[in-house]
């Protein structure tokens, strides 16, 4: 896996999400993936290794395009 260069976030949709309290990884990937196992995909694109690593107002970028985002990540 790898941090994605800019030129690869610019070419990516997200959607923006200020975390705040009872927010978790999963949750959001439930939200925008319909699956609660790609909670990592969120992580790693902001550079987050864990929900604890998150405060409270953090603004996330969530890529909205699972197939894309994985392409990016190389997985």
């Amino acid at each position: 896996l790898s941090h994605p260069t800019v030129a690869e976030r610019t070419r990516l949709r997200t959607s923006s999400h200020v975390w705040k309290y009872g927010d978790r990884l999963y949750k959001l990937a439930h939200q925008y993936y319909g699956d609660v196992r790609y909670w990592w995909v969120i992580a790693w694109y902001n550079g987050f290794p864990t929900e604890a690593e998150i405060a409270t107002g953090d603004l996330l970028e969530v890529p909205l395009d699972i197939s894309e985002a994985l392409l990016v990540l190389g997985a």
